[in-house]
């Protein structure tokens, strides 16, 4: 039987974690930095626990303002801090399985090697039992296996994706994708086929270990609900990655 783990970033304010909890596998919570405080962070291991779901450091760029998402320039040396301070911090509350960068740092560390060997080497010094979440095919993907890492390639529910398996832009028009069926589409082509129909046409390889759920939206609960009843339609079962 094929399986896949769902994750959802979870901790940032969207109002859906308590609905959301129970669809999920694996929780990846913000850590202070782009959103979340210690008060959040303690209520969403407290709910990821009760629903036994993966628990996951979600660190990001200290840039509430614009929540994470603009890529900002640090050293080697500030990216590592960056990085396992956050971890640091949900460590205090609860085991860490997994860790998972956010918006503008998962994006920048998908696509340059420096960042992305930053990051690998910041999860791998504080435990190098944890495993790395990153986009599929990524440079953060080579860079976790180079350093030892056990890495989970995550693909998205309703993100396209460019020739070259990167996602498109937040900033295109293209970028994101409303129509549920053509999402759960996306979705079941990637687990079952390893592919994913770019924006040109064209069919990407691709691996699909945990498929990203995005909470933040109007309909996050409707669509996780109809994901998880298409996943069992098709066969799917859906767990922790790795377990």
């Amino acid at each position: 039987m094929r399986r896949i783990d769902l994750n959802c970033d979870l901790g940032e304010g969207s109002g859906h974690d308590v609905e959301l909890m129970p669809l999920i596998t694996s929780a990846n919570i913000a850590c202070g930095a782009h959103g979340g405080e210690a008060a959040t962070m303690r209520a969403t291991v407290a709910l990821a626990q009760k629903h036994g779901v993966a628990i996951g450091a979600h660190p990001g760029f200290a840039d509430r303002e614009n929540f994470g998402r603009r890529e900002m320039v640090l050293t080697e040396d500030e990216l590592g801090r960056l990085v396992a301070d956050q971890i640091a911090a949900l460590r205090e509350l609860a085991p860490v399985r997994h860790v998972k960068p956010h918006g503008g740092l998962y994006n920048l560390a998908a696509r340059d090697r420096r960042t992305a060997e930053a990051v690998a080497a910041a999860v791998r010094k504080v435990d190098v039992s944890l495993v790395l979440f990153a986009l599929a095919g990524s440079e953060l993907v080579r860079a976790g296996r180079a350093c030892g890492l056990r890495v989970t390639e995550e693909v998205f529910a309703d993100r396209t994706y460019q020739r070259d398996g990167a996602l498109m832009p937040r900033s295109q028009p293209d970028a994101l994708i409303c129509d549920e069926e053509a999402a759960v589409t996306q979705v079941l082509r990637m687990i079952r086929e390893g592919v994913v129909r770019a924006t040109d046409g064209t069919d990407v390889s691709i691996v699909a270990d945990t498929v990203c759920l995005h909470g933040d939206g109007a309909h996050a609960v409707a669509f996780a609900r109809r994901l998880r009843a298409e996943l069992a339609k098709a066969g799917v079962a859906v767990r922790a990655f790795g377990t």
